[in-house]
């Protein structure tokens, strides 16, 4: 299989070049990411847990669907892409909601991202060679969670869930 391909941006998120994935994580050049934060009517979030087989924070619980975006896509091109990838089910692009973007940084692992919001009941399947599992949470278990055991998620959602409950 081909190794994707990354626009790389400048620090105003300016596509500046394209390179392979392996090299932009080496480098630590600036790219592209989304999250969606998926939720069901219960108000609880559903979280996937990273596939231990993962080249970054493997076995680590992580936003609902994330991903890169690939060379010439836009965010909102990947964001549904990510969720039928991982969740296995179809949200179109009009039903997210865009929640905030994150300037790129250490924490988000040099990606530019922009963070969606999601309504969805499931059933997911969940895709075995991205996610290890998955569950619904409540927020405030969240909450507790991150606070007390950040070490347990990938640290882009450590900063997406603090910023998402205002913290």
């Amino acid at each position: 299989m081909a190794e994707e391909i990354f626009d790389v941006v400048d620090r105003h998120d300016a596509v500046i070049s394209q390179a392979p994935r392996t090299e932009v994580h080496a480098r630590g050049l600036l790219h592209r990411a989304v999250h969606v934060l998926v939720f069901n009517a219960r108000g609880e979030i559903f979280l996937q847990q990273r596939a231990r087989t993962k080249d970054t924070f493997p076995s680590r619980w992580d936003s609902s669907a994330a991903g890169h975006v690939a060379a010439g896509d836009t965010y909102l091109d990947t964001a549904p892409r990510e969720v039928k990838e991982e969740l296995g089910v179809k949200i179109r692009a009009e039903a997210l909601e865009p929640l905030f973007y994150l300037e790129a940084s250490e924490q988000t692992g040099q990606e530019f991202v922009w963070v969606y919001g999601a309504a969805h009941e499931g059933p997911f399947t969940l895709q075995a060679s991205e996610l290890e599992g998955g569950g619904w949470f409540a927020p405030e278990v969240v909450d507790w969670w991150v606070q007390n055991r950040p070490q347990d998620h990938a640290p882009s959602f450590v900063l997406i869930w603090q910023r998402w409950r205002g913290k």
